[in-house]
């Protein structure tokens, strides 16, 4: 089965393999993504959008302004609209978003690779929505999981995103009597092999086209200015992301250029704009462009609805021809790869 050119697999098969029947002193990898809603409705997106909206890594304002806002504007307008999008991307054969299922895969797919260790098991949570966090450990917990491999699956480091998914690991394990030791896979924005691994998935969809792009576009999620004033690593990683895959292509800043894309709200957000600058370049006369997205390990809302389809809209409405998106490494063989190798460095010694 494929979503908008992604491979997905589905079945528990790959998850049941790994428990490892009598080993008590196991090590459990959870993969960690942002998170999703149960269904596209009002309500469904409303909770979803609660959650999210109320993390105060996500948007610290507080107070009663801040309520008013939220659950008298935002939660009453933003949750039909959002669910109009996601509608567009659904698994309609399994009833879920896109991440879910390619998240999934993620899992199995790495459970595959250490079905030959029965000391090592694997799960996947959301940040937002289900599997919840504490959901994933307590199963990892109830496997005979004594060390707790935490894995976000974010690339560059932000406190919007890693930051908050390691906040829900730690209010799981306050609430565990025996708790087991944890380690945490570190930010993978400059590790050779996801570079390679980016670089190659260019390299790939590029071989498929009739002609080659006249500039690449690696777009990263947005983060609000005043973020990054206050110490978030996330713009510096993301550049120098940047960076280092047009080195692997051979590529200068006016073949492989960045841009960040999901602005919102009135704050002044990193730039520039994904949108604007696919606009920008289409009334300059560049008529054929590739966008890839580096910060996400799947393709999801944001990758699938926000570029593939909008981000391409504005550029053919502003005079551009060829607009090709590059699937994100979501679960097939070399992601697989790139997962076990992250997560094998992070367990070296612990044993």
């Amino acid at each position: 089965m494929r979503i908008a050119g992604c491979q997905v697999r589905v079945g528990k098969a790959a998850l049941r393999q790994n428990m490892g029947a009598g080993v008590t002193d196991k090590i459990g990898i959870l993969l960690i993504n942002l998170g999703t809603p149960e269904a596209t409705d009002f309500w469904s997106m409303r909770r979803y959008l609660k959650e999210f909206l109320s993390d105060k890594r996500v948007v610290e304002a507080r107070g009663l302004a801040w309520w008013l806002v939220l659950n008298g504007i935002i939660l009453t307008r933003r949750p039909k609209k959002s669910g109009r999008a996601y509608d567009k991307i659904w698994n309609r054969a399994l009833n879920e978003s896109p991440l879910k299922t390619i998240t999934r895969g993620q899992a199995e797919g790495l459970a595959g690779h250490f079905s030959d260790r029965p000391e090592v098991a694997v799960d996947w949570a959301m940040r937002y929505g289900k599997p919840s966090i504490a959901g994933g450990i307590d199963r990892l917990h109830s496997q005979g999981c004594t060390r707790i491999l935490a894995f976000p699956v974010y690339p560059q480091y932000s406190g919007a995103t890693t930051a908050t998914a390691m906040d829900k690991v730690f209010d799981a394990l306050k609430n565990l009597r025996h708790q087991p030791n944890l380690r945490a896979v570190p930010p993978y924005y400059n590790h050779p092999a996801y570079i390679a691994a980016i670089a190659g998935t260019i390299r790939q969809r590029q071989a498929g086209l009739a002609t080659k792009p006249d500039v690449i576009l690696a777009s990263f999620h947005g983060l609000p200015v005043e973020f990054i004033n206050k110490g978030d690593p996330y713009q510096a990683q993301c550049e120098e992301t940047a960076n280092m895959l047009r080195h692997a292509l051979g590529m200068n800043e006016e073949r492989l250029k960045l841009a960040y894309q999901s602005r919102t709200g009135r704050a002044e957000w990193i730039g520039p704009d994904t949108e604007e600058t696919l606009a920008e370049l289409a009334r300059n006369g560049v008529g054929n462009v590739t966008v890839v997205a580096p910060g996400f390990a799947a393709d999801c809302i944001e990758t699938l609805e926000e570029i593939e389809m909008r981000a391409a809209a504005v550029f053919h409405q502003n005079g551009g021809r060829e607009f090709t998106y590059v699937p994100c490494l979501n679960d097939g063989d070399e992601a697989v790869n790139l997962l076990a190798e992250l997560a094998n460095s992070a367990m070296q010694g612990w044993g």
